[in-house]
Formats: C-alpha cells, structure tokens, sequence
C-alpha cells in the first residue's frame, strides 16, 4: 500500500475512490509549516536560515501521515500543481524526514491540472521528483516577503504610528490605488460639447451623424469649448443642406479571446456576475475538486490559479467535437486555434481555466450545482467553448456627409455595423463588447452616395472630462498582471490584506483608500521609494521565475536584496519624526489640507487663526492639530474633509451640545478629536466617552442616539451553561457581544441594542468554535437557517464552508451527504445528522476534550532541526525520543516524537 498526500479532505475522498484499496489519501490541509510571525525566523546573518512552526492541527495531520507512511510501501506526494503546492509536498517530506518514517522507502511527485479519473490515474503512471528549483523560487518569495514585513514594521511603528505592517507586493498595489485616489484629486475637469445631426434618408428612415470639421478643420473631442461656440456650429446646420458623400462597407472580423487565466476569470465573474475576487476563487474551488455526478464525484474545470492560456490537445479536441455538436459545421474553424500569454512572466507550465469535459454543458449539470456555481461554470464553459470557435463577421459601414450653409461647411460621419455570422458570439460576449460605443453597434439604413439627406434636428450636449475611475477588484488584479507583479495564486491574498488592516475600503465594487493606507503609501514612497517602486517590484518578480527555472541561485537574490534593503532601513532609522511629517504633509496635501468654502488657507487654523496646520503623530495614529498647541487644542480627523474646520464645526471649543442625561442631569455633546467623533456626558476626566461606531457620521447624532451608545455595555442576560452574564458593546474593532472573556463581532451596532439572548449564545459559540479551529477556523457563509433547536440552546443553519455544506449546532458541524441540496434541508434532516455527529464523538463533550490535549508548536529549522518543549516526558539532543503517555478520563493523548536538535 502506498500513502498519497493531497492538501484538501475534498480532494483526498475523490482520488480515494480512483485509486482504490492498493492506496491510503490523506489531506494536509494546506500548508503544514509556516515561519513564527516573530523576529528571528529568518535570519540573514546565518546565510538567511529559516525556522519554521507547525501548529497544533498540522502537527496532529502530520503525525497521522507519519503513521501511515510506517506501515506503508511508499509515499507519493500529490498536492496542487504549482508553486505553493510543490512547497506543501516538500514540507510534508522534510517533517517525515526528521520523524525518521521514510528509511528507504520510494517517494514520488505527481501533479495533476484536473480531478478526474483518467487525469489522476495518468499522473499516477507518470511520477516525477520534487522540483528542487520551484521549491527554491518559493523560499525565497517566503523569505523577501517575511524581511520586508519584519524589516519595515518596527520602523513604521517607530516613525508612522497606527501603521500596522507593510507587504512586499501589497505595499506596491496599495500604491496603485492611492495613485489613482490622487490623480483623482488633481483632476481638473474640461467642458466641451458634442454636436449630433439626426438625418433622413429619401426613404424615409432616420439615422444619426456626429459633427467630426468644421469649416474643413478636424476637430477633436475637446475642440468645441464653449456654449458660444457649439451655438454658432449648430446655427450653421440648422441652415445647411446635407449630402451623402460617400458610404464604405467593410467586412471585419472579430476573434474571439482565449480561454480564461485566474485573473481574467476574476475580472469576467467581477463584470459578468458582481463576484469579488475571493468569491469567485472559492467557486471555482469547489468546481475544481468536484461533485457528485452520476455517483461518481469527478471535478468540473481544471486546476484554476494559472496564467496559461493553452489548452491541452486533447482538450482542445473535445471542445471542436463539442462545438460541430452543440453549434454546428459551420461555427468550427479548419484548424485548431493556438494562444500565447500577453502578461509579463506568464508561466504556461498549466493549462488556461476549462472545464474537464467539454460535453459536460452548463444545462446538463444545473442539478447538482447551487446558483453561483453554475453561473461560474457556464461562463468557463462558454469562454472555453468560444476559444476555439469561428471569428465572427461583421459589416462596419462608414457613411461621410458634408453640410454646406452658404460659404460655411461642415463634415460629419456615421458609422454602424451588422454582424453577418455571430461566429463565437453564439457562445460567449465579453462584458467590455457589450459595453461598446453604441455607434459602433448601431445598424444603419439604407444610404446612397451621392444622395439629399433630411435635416430632422440638430442636437448640442455639454459635456465634461471624468477622472479616471477607481480601481475596482477585477481591474487592480488586471493592473497587476500588466506590470508582472504577483501571481495568480497572490492576488486575492493581496486584496484580502489591504482590506483587513483598513488600508482600503470596497465602496459600490470600487477600491477607496482611507486615510491610514494614504498615508503608509505616501511614507513608502518618500522614503523607500525603490522598494515600491513597479519596475523594481516586476524585475524580483522575474528573478523569482528565474529562480524556479533553474537560472538563478535563490540566496543570491536575496543576498543582492538584503544588502541595499538593509542600508536603506538604517538610513531610515536616523530620520527625525518632524522630517517625516514635512514630506508627508506635502505629498499628502489635499488629505490634510481640504480646500474651505470660503477659499482661505486651509492650513491656517480656524481655531486661532494663527496658528499652522500639520500632521501629528499620536499613540493610534496621525491627526491634524496647530502648530500653537498646548495654547490652542484645535484637532481633527485625518481625512475628515466634511468638517474641515475640525470639531464637527460646533461651539468655540468645538462642541456641539445635544442635550442632558435624564438621570445625572449631566450635559451630553458631540465631539471630534484626534481619533475622530466622539460622544461625551459629563467633563474631567471622570466623563464617560463613546466613540462613534462604523455608518454613523456626526450629522446624524441626535440625543437619543447619544443616550443609546453611553448606555452601553448592555447586559443582555446570563448564559445557559455557565451562568455568566452575556453583554453587549461596542469596542476599538467595532460591536460585540462579551461571555467570560470571550469577544465576538456582530454583524451591526443596531445589532447591540436589540440582539436577545439566543442569538447572543450562538454568536458565541461560534466564535470559540472558530477560535478552535485553527488557522482554517472560521465561520462560514449561512446559506439557510433552520430555526431553534426543540432542545433549546441555540439556532441549526446549514452553512456553505471551504469543503462543502453542512449543518451547524452550537460547537456542532455535521457534513451533508453527498448531492443533498442544501436548500432541501429539513429541520427533521439536520437533528438526524447532528444526533449521528454527537454519537461519533462531534458534540461539546468530545470537542472540549480534544481542546484540552494541548500540544506546543513544534520548531524546525531549513538545514537543521531545534527542539520544542512538551508538557510531558523529555527529549534528549542528539537523539529523538518519544514522550509519556498522559491519560485524561478514557482517552489517551499521545506526544508527538521531539525533533532532533542539529
């Protein structure tokens, strides 16, 4: 029997079933060993060493695998088939290595793009090594990023305080996006006017022409300026004779584009579908590792994190039999169609995203897929479908029109277009196509050279020049690939991190910088200006592929890395503060200085008036204050550009008075300080302040507002099990609910004025569950709720997680069978399955004995290994020793082998 490693428990019960009772599969769950987020995991001065963790639940997966490669014949290595994955296998065997498990027994790599029979079992005959170079090109990605975040922090919290760390590559794409906030900013809008004619032929249809010269000078689109003048064209043409001068029709043809890479996919399901880029990649997961189809679980599209944009031969043979069946002859091109990746460092190691069987249509498998996962797979089906079909033909008819008013000409132009044969478009249209100039869609009538045109009217629209827009998900991810950073297993990663340490919003789909991502970026860029830099960032991006093509030696980089990296830090490090906020207050001037209605200097402050405004630094962050303080308190909101006069523009102190407590008579205000609005009863330093929660501005404070959030914590009664008080409030990361030291996040603040005790005891337990849970902790997405529990205690939902829908119960998860629909879940359904989970030991007893067994994160180190301490029993260096067995009620918890020390 031979042990196979794959990363997902999903992935590990298909493959199970392909290879039969001659193999054992077993997930890793991802990743198994990570670096400690402490100083000191790598460590430049020991020619960049690197000590890795492993985390209680990879500890006890690994010592699962471990057992089973003892009694095995040998061990393939079968994780997802790129970077990351080959990483995880190498992990894997480096850990089974040091536990001493493998002896000589054979190991081998497999990859394989799609999780299918015939694709696991044709991997299976083709086994391979581990590749040493892309596990190199991944050490060091590993190691840059972890320098640059480690390097970096201790100096923003020194220098920009409130900053929380900064990214190799996230810093570079929060760059773009405060880029695009300040190209925003300095906008300075154009006014000009279009002129259109509506025409009439001598058959009496009607169709438009736009003005293009103008007493025989071309004109561009800010050409006509002012009202003035576009009254004085559109004069002229309402005097004019029209004539058709001449009319082109000129076939084209349109190719259709290639299948999908993970990034255009996640631009098309952000137009297409509204999906975020998180979103769409946990869809396509599911597609990826399968459903149960005709009772045998196979999965619906090939592996989805690549930018190749080929297809395999044989793939691309199902697709053209699929298109002369589906379509017809007449849609399938003479020859194949090939593509190569325009994205800078594109690895074409792996195929473009496509389904695993092209006769496998969207209608055919809508039964077992929920609505955003058939909504997903019809449009890789389609877009894969569409890559290898005929270019659709089309007419482009081009019709010149020359207007004569006495001495005074002027030419104008009408174009449309016809499609002759739709081609791929009877499969698939990119959203940008249908967003086309509708001139270029518009079908024309009937129109002779040489013949009288009607005037029916002349129209004259102002107009002025937009911004450019705000980057959205899909088109940051477009940007990226553009300039060769990333890759497409990083870009949502990047996103996820921008958004979790508030460096930007997501408001309408677009991505808006706040204040703090402002700053760190505008400091990154005045004194690190290298490292966030594009070019720079692409060219260690291709140093990287370099890397994992053999080419380079990977402590070579970072050798070259370190060095000036290093230098520029220390350089840094001898800044003064003050120096830091000059050059801040300069490149982020409009954030700082909003311009006033009345057009006086927005850096004198309106408080004293005489005197300077200027960015400070505080324990939580950066503010505007006067340069008079301590004489003159005046303080506002960084980015407060709605109060720009500070103070929610109140009284002389900068207070606005809402009312009084109606039990201590004491007056309550609204107030704005350094970390923004506040409300205040009472003065001294013994008055109670709340800040004001996410949603709510200043203006919509009222009194009884005011009473509501001073009257927090509020108890909202004691829990069943223990007795203790459960309460809710509003804390520094927003609302809550507390039970005996236990925090957890509600979804709003009206949420803690009105959640009830049932409620309040759920939301806890699956903060715990969560907290138990590891790093793949979490609480999924309800997809429905059941109700109450007869027994009481809490409510039953079916929630959709990272390896398929279940049950939840309190501490309570019980996977739906296979193919039962989650939708169709019955209250009877869902207390069968949390009975039968409770019986095999997954209920609140078990779970809490499981909690109890605490085992410390075992330490390795790349090149060596170091000891971690146990509970009980004793390691000895030198040697590997196996510690006690300790026995808590009828179970027995086993220690995992101490590492040898090197």
């Amino acid at each position: 029997m031979d042990v196979v490693v794959v990363e997902s428990p999903a992935k590990a019960k298909t493959i199970n079933k392909y290879l039969g009772k001659n193999f054992k599969v077993l997930a890793s769950f991802g990743h198994v060993r990570d670096l400690p987020a402490k100083d000191g995991s790598v460590r430049p001065d020991e020619d960049f060493a690197m000590s890795w963790a492993v985390d209680t639940a990879s500890g006890k997966r690994l010592t699962d695998i471990a057992n089973a490669v003892k009694d095995a014949d040998g061990l393939i290595l079968a994780t997802d088939p790129d970077r990351e994955g080959e990483a995880i296998s190498w992990h894997v065997l480096e850990v089974l290595k040091q536990k001493r498990v493998l002896k000589d027994k054979p190991v081998s790599r497999v990859v394989f793009n799609a999780i299918t029979k015939s694709s696991v079992l044709e991997a299976m005959a083709n086994p391979r090594q581990i590749d040493a170079p892309l596990v190199d090109a991944y050490l060091a990605r590993r190691a840059l990023d972890y320098l640059v975040g480690f390097t970096l922090s201790p100096v923003l919290w020194r220098k920009l305080p409130g900053a929380r760390s900064a990214g190799r590559v996230q810093s570079v794409a929060l760059r773009l996006v405060c880029d695009r906030e300040s190209e925003i900013e300095h906008f300075i809008r154009e006014e000009y006017w279009q002129i259109a004619a509506l025409l009439g032929t001598p058959r009496n249809d009607s169709f438009e022409a736009r003005l293009t010269a103008f007493e025989r000078k071309k004109l561009q689109k800010l050409d006509i300026a002012s009202k003035a003048q576009a009254d004085d064209i559109k004069g002229m043409l309402e005097g004019a004779t029209f004539k058709a001068l001449s009319v082109e029709a000129k076939p084209t043809r349109r190719n259709p584009g290639p299948p999908f890479t993970t990034s255009t996919l996640q631009q098309a399901a952000s137009s297409g579908l509204g999906f975020s880029a998180t979103r769409t990649m946990q869809v396509a997961q599911r597609l990826y590792e399968g459903m149960e189809i005709g009772g045998e679980t196979t999965g619906l599209i090939t592996y989805m994190r690549t930018d190749g944009v080929q297809m395999a031969p044989e793939a691309i043979d199902a697709a053209r039999d699929t298109i002369a069946k589906e379509f017809g002859p007449r849609y399938l091109p003479e020859k194949p169609r090939q593509y190569t990746a325009k994205a800078k460092n594109a690895q074409e190691a792996h195929e473009a995203v496509r389904p695993t069987d092209f006769m496998r249509t969207p209608a055919s498998v809508r039964q077992y897929l929920d609505s955003d996962q058939l909504r997903l797979y019809e449009l890789i089906w389609k877009r894969a479908i569409a890559s290898q079909m005929q270019s659709a033909e089309i007419e482009r008819t081009t019709v010149e029109i020359e207007a004569v008013n006495g001495a005074r000409t002027a030419e104008l132009r009408a174009v449309g277009s016809v499609v002759r044969f739709d081609g791929f478009i009877a499969a698939y249209t990119d959203q940008k196509d249908d967003d086309a100039e509708d001139e270029e869609n518009r079908r024309l009538p009937e129109i002779r050279a040489g013949e009288q045109l009607a005037r029916q009217a002349i129209n004259a629209t102002q107009h002025t020049t937009e911004p450019p827009p705000r980057y959205s998900e899909a088109s940051l991810i477009k940007k990226l690939e553009e300039l060769g950073i990333g890759r497409p297993s990083t870009y949502t990663a990047i996103l996820k991190t921008l958004e979790d340490r508030d460096y930007v919003t997501i408001d309408k789909r677009r991505l808006v910088p706040q204040a703090k991502g402002r700053l760190l970026s505008a400091f990154l860029e005045s004194f690190f200006e290298r490292y966030v830099e594009y070019d720079f960032t692409a060219s260690l991006e291709e140093k990287l592929d370099e890397i994992s093509d053999g080419k380079l030696a990977w402590k070579d980089v970072l050798r070259d890395f370190w060095k000036d990296f290093s230098g520029a830090v220390a350089d840094i490090k001898e800044l003064r503060v003050t120096d830091v906020l000059d050059a801040l207050n300069e490149e982020l001037a409009p954030l700082v200085f909003p311009a006033r209605e009345d057009g006086s200097n927005p850096r004198i402050c309106p408080k004293c008036g005489s005197g300077n405004l200027s960015l400070k630094l505080g324990k939580f962050g950066a503010f505007v204050g006067c340069s008079n303080y301590p004489e003159c308190s005046f303080t506002r909101q960084l980015g407060d550009a709605a109060n720009p006069n500070g103070e929610n523009g109140g009284g002389e102190d900068g207070t606005k008075v809402l009312g009084k407590d109606p039990y201590t008579a004491e007056e309550i205000t609204l107030r704005s300080g350094r970390f923004g609005p506040y409300i205040q009863r009472g003065d001294g330093k013994e008055a109670k302040r709340s800040s004001l929660p996410k949603g709510w501005t200043p203006d919509s404070i009222d009194h009884e507002k005011a009473l509501a959030l001073l009257s927090l914590p509020r108890d909202i009664g004691k829990h069943p099990e223990s007795g203790k008080m459960i309460s809710a409030g509003l804390g520094r990361y927003g609302p809550f609910v507390l039970h005996d030291g236990t925090y957890a996040n509600v979804d709003s603040i009206e949420d803690v004025f009105s959640i009830g005790l049932n409620r309040a005891v759920t939301v806890i337990a699956e903060k715990q569950l969560k907290g138990k849970g590891g790093r793949n902790g979490g609480t999924a997405a309800a997809l429905k709720e059941l109700g109450d529990h007869p027994d009481g205690g809490g409510k039953i939902v079916v929630r959709d997680g990272k390896y398929g829908p279940y049950v939840n119960y309190g501490k309570v998860n019980a996977t739906l069978p296979k193919g039962k629909d989650p939708q169709s879940v019955t209250v009877e359904d869902a207390l069968a399955l949390i009975a039968e989970k409770e019986a095999k030991g997954g209920g609140k007893k078990p779970f809490r004995k499981a909690a109890a067994a605490k085992v410390p994160a075992a330490k390795t180190t790349t090149g060596k290994t170091t000891t971690g301490k146990t509970t009980t029993g004793k390691t000895t260096t030198g040697k590997t020793t196996t510690g006690k067995k300790t026995t808590a009620k009828k179970s027995a918890t086993k220690k995992p082998a101490a590492k040898k020390k090197g």
